[in-house]
């Protein structure tokens, strides 16, 4: 009896893993920020990652290799949506405060640089709080995770124009709010 016959593992699965690792695994940090501001939760996007990586494990054999992180996020939408038809809404949600999130360890500034960051940061959370979910979701994936205009209109579903025009109109809601404040000076307009 051949015992190596027995252990050698399928070539098949040893090609599909070596697939995944080379077109799944580098896009997983990129997958979970995604997921998490999609799904709101820490606990959430994790599970969405995990499913989106069984699902994408499983048609791996029938990926091409062009786009990976584009065919990944279309499995993340896709794999979100269908979470979201069968999910009971959470109840439940985050009271951290979004400035409290950033590390302030090692600083060094002056306590006016300190205090005019604070006030700078409450702003920003505010007026991304204030804005729509549509436009605070393209906010979160293009100016915070840093995905392409692109990137972010595969994974919402939407166009790229559609994506550039709700950033703008975002960026310029934030901005007349840190205008209101004090915080940066008012463009005038030629």
């Amino acid at each position: 009896m051949n015992d190596h016959a027995a252990t050698t593992p399928d070539p098949g699965r040893r090609s599909s893993a070596a697939a995944f690792a080379r077109y799944v695994e580098p896009e997983v940090p990129v997958l979970y920020r995604v997921a998490l501001t999609m799904a709101g939760q820490p606990a959430d996007a994790e599970d969405l990652v995990q499913d989106t990586l069984v699902r994408a494990y499983r048609a791996i054999d029938r990926f091409d290799g062009a786009h990976p992180r584009a065919w990944l996020l279309t499995i993340l939408r896709n794999t979100h949506r269908n979470r979201a038809r069968t999910r009971i809404p959470a109840l439940l949600h985050d009271d951290e405060d979004p400035a409290g999130r950033l590390d302030r360890g090692g600083d060094t500034r002056s306590a006016e640089d300190i205090v005019v960051d604070a006030q700078f940061e409450a702003v920003v959370a505010d007026a991304l709080a204030a804005l729509p979910t549509m436009h605070r979701t393209v906010v979160q994936l293009v100016d915070v995770d840093g995905l392409t205009y692109a990137e972010a209109a595969l994974a919402l579903g939407i166009p790229r124009g559609t994506v550039m025009s709700r950033l703008h109109r975002a960026r310029a809601r934030i901005r007349t709010r840190l205008v209101a404040a004090g915080l940066v000076p008012h463009r005038s307009r030629p």
